[in-house]
């Protein structure tokens, strides 16, 4: 079933933090990632060659080169993606084309999220551009229609869906406090997660303060510090890993606008396109899939996110959610790591999270939280605002 080509066979994962304690250049913070990964792969630096990464401050041009020059990698297949929160899982797909299209062998995706002292020298003048989703920029449509009449950022666009979800389909605020709450309980099974320890209720969602209605603080994703990394190599290498090889068997990508009031329909995200190029490359019906593992901003992005990618119809997301049991103990476990709700989004490597909790529990290595039954699992990404949508279906050997 489905390509077998590429697969995942190592990673290295760093516990989030509120706050980094020390500055570390990324350079620096993507060697050790490297270092950790090819150890738990088993893998020799020298059998490396491809990178992907999503940028270094301290190379602002020319950044694969300086990544190679640093690991004193030679490689053949140099990437930098740059598709917002979804990057990492752009990295990973393309990763697994490079391979399968015989580029390369062996790739490293390498996400550091920890302040550089680089990073921090610029953050003057970076803030307005993260701010604004590089729409401050002179002449941007954003700067013309978007930003004058204060759509800036990105909890408002999402709560702009959101109010177009309750105009169409009704808007059941404690279905979707349960989408927060049963991610927290996942995160009560992972010492790594930001909120171990923490647990909370539909009523502490509920009592939590707008941020913009109908969103709530505690729907939001936390940002935090933090890294990750995987290497994804050819079949043939991956037969002799220690781990379970984890195949990338179907990917698929759209894109539709940039601009929130430039999306074509707010409740018809472009992850369905992408699912049906997934799902149809990797021969594997929606019923297979045993760990489902989305991108979750804000609980919004997990709603469009089920219905998008095709489990449900939609508006029924929310029938959906009542329905079933999301925690990794349920009848359709949803990022069992706590997602970034509660595991944490260090920049990032909170879109990478999502692909090492697959991998982790395809390779049965989660611990407390490994769900009985994990051979294919459904991850996806989502970058700006609801614009760039990521599918990708991982698999074990």
């Amino acid at each position: 079933m489905g390509k077998k080509t590429a697969a995942i066979v190592g990673f290295s994962e760093w516990k989030p933090q509120k706050k980094w304690p020390t500055s570390m250049f990324s350079l620096e913070a993507m060697a050790q990632l490297a270092a950790e990964t090819l150890a738990d792969a088993k893998f020799e630096k020298h059998e490396i060659d491809g990178i992907v990464i999503g940028g270094v401050p301290e190379s602002p041009v020319f950044a694969p080169s300086a990544v190679a020059e640093y690991l004193n990698l030679q490689t053949s297949f140099n990437e930098i993606v740059d598709l917002g929160g979804a990057s990492p899982a752009g990295m990973i797909w393309r990763a697994a084309a490079a391979i399968e299209v015989g580029v390369c062998e062996s790739v490293l995706v390498l996400c550091p999220g920890v302040p550089s002292p680089s990073y921090r020298d610029a953050k003057s003048k970076l803030l307005p551009t993260m701010i604004y989703m590089g729409g401050d920029a002179w002449g941007s449509p954003q700067s013309q229609w978007e930003i004058p009449v204060g759509l800036v950022a990105a909890v408002p666009s999402y709560a702009m869906a959101a109010q177009r979800y309750r105009a169409i389909y009704g808007y059941d605020e404690e279905i979707l406090a349960k989408i927060s709450v049963q991610h927290r309980d996942n995160a009560q099974a992972n010492p790594n997660a930001i909120f171990y320890g923490k647990p909370i209720t539909v009523d502490d969602v509920m009592i939590s303060r707008y941020v913009a209605d109908p969103i709530k603080l505690l729907e939001i994703v936390m940002p935090c510090d933090g890294g990750g990394a995987m290497l994804i190599t050819s079949a043939e290498r991956a037969t002799r890993t220690p781990h379970r090889p984890t195949f990338v068997s179907g990917y698929g990508e759209f894109m539709t606008h940039k601009s929130i009031t430039n999306m074509p329909d707010f409740l018809h995200s472009p992850l369905a396109a992408a699912s049906e190029r997934a799902f149809r490359m990797a021969g594997m019906r929606r019923e297979e899939i045993d760990l489902a593992c989305l991108y979750d901003s804000f609980t919004i992005t997990v709603l469009l996110a089920i219905e998008g990618a095709g489990f449900c119809k939609p508006g029924q997301g929310q029938a959906f959610v009542r329905e079933h049991d999301l925690r990794y103990h349920g009848d359709w476990p949803l990022n069992t790591h706590g997602g970034q709700l509660s595991f944490g989004q260090p920049r990032l490597a909170g879109g990478l999270s999502h692909f090492i909790e697959a991998t982790r529990q395809i390779q049965g290595r989660a611990d407390a939280r490994q769900i009985a039954h994990c051979d294919r699992a459904f991850c996806s990404g989502s970058g700006g605002m609801l614009s760039e949508q990521i599918a990708v279906i991982l698999e074990g050997a």
